[in-house]
């Protein structure tokens, strides 16, 4: 009974050794202090471009870096809306980002299926499309390229020329031949098609990596300004970047202050600057909380299979 009791009594004391080597040493908390550091140096200049983007300029020349605001105006957002323009960017924006995406991640995902089944010329073609990683056909064959499509002008100009990142078809196309070919092999003894494998099998199993680059292709069509600079004419089918810019450009023009003075607003042209960002930034912010879970565990795969 006494052999028994003691056996009974010994799982505490391994508990408890555990439990000590779980406590914080010294490095955990510099570690700590560290990140929370650094964690503060990449959010300050997010902070600050949204209280500079509220905060009126006699304000700001005093106190360039504040934590709180001492008065707070709303006339840098008046600048940025009260073009109308701003709204044709926004919908200009948004039509390139929802059919840029779907037409980015349509070709990569086919590219990165395709290179992974054999088919003649196949290490050929492939090394010919890597070669476009590192050397391009230059500015003025592009845009002769785009003007011989009769794209100029057209929205689809800043949809079309850019179809595949090869970057990321790489990673899927590495992260396709990762998969268990049993699978596929099973498909196709049902009588399955190589569409029905990829859309009904590939990418379900692959869905953290699309979304990630789904997400990626996201922030580059919302940013999107060089092809409408180069292609774009007309104002109300310029995507938002150029509007803003634009903007940003007329806040001190005269025909902008003649408008501003009479709604008793001086221009502060470091805040509407910071109100431009804060417009352009906030909807993809608020897209990635929904997406942040696929993102992460993307990001871990591309670390392992890049």
């Amino acid at each position: 009974m006494q052999a028994s009791s003691k056996a009974v009594k010994s799982p505490p004391n391994v508990s408890s050794s555990v439990g000590k080597l779980r406590k914080n040493n010294w490095f955990d908390y510099l570690n700590l202090t560290v990140m929370l550091l650094f964690s503060i140096a990449i959010l300050y200049p997010f902070y600050n471009s949204i209280l500079v983007s509220f905060t009126p300029e006699s304000v700001y020349i005093k106190t360039p870096f504040m934590f709180l605001p001492k008065a707070l105006t709303l006339d840098s957002y008046y600048i940025v809306f009260q073009s109308k323009v701003i709204f044709t960017g926004f919908g200009v924006t948004t039509l390139i980002t929802v059919v840029g995406v779907a037409y980015n991640m349509l070709l990569t995902v086919l590219m990165a299926y395709c290179f992974n089944r054999e088919f003649p010329g196949k290490k050929v073609i492939l090394y010919l499309i890597l070669f476009t990683m590192f050397f391009s056909g230059g500015l003025i064959p592009y845009y002769l390229l785009v003007k011989d499509l009769h794209l100029m002008n057209s929205i689809f100009s800043m949809i079309l020329p850019t179809g595949v990142s090869i970057t990321y078809m790489t990673v899927m196309r590495q992260y396709f031949a990762a998969l268990p070919e049993e699978l596929q092999e099973s498909a196709r003894l049902d009588g399955a098609s190589e569409f029905v494998i990829l859309f009904l099998i590939i990418l379900p199993l692959a869905l953290p990596i699309v979304v990630t680059f789904a997400l990626y292709y996201g922030i580059e069509r919302w940013n999107e300004w060089w092809n409408g600079m180069l292609f774009i004419k007309d104002a109300f089918k310029q995507p938002l970047q150029l509007v803003l810019r634009g903007i940003i450009q007329s806040a001190t023009s005269e025909a902008m202050s003649s408008n501003l003075q009479e709604a008793g607003i001086v221009p502060f042209s470091d805040g509407v600057k910071m109100a431009s960002v804060v417009v352009t930034m906030t909807p993809i912010m608020c897209v990635y909380p929904f997406l942040q879970k696929y993102f992460v565990q993307g990001l871990a795969i591309g670390a392992v299979k890049g």
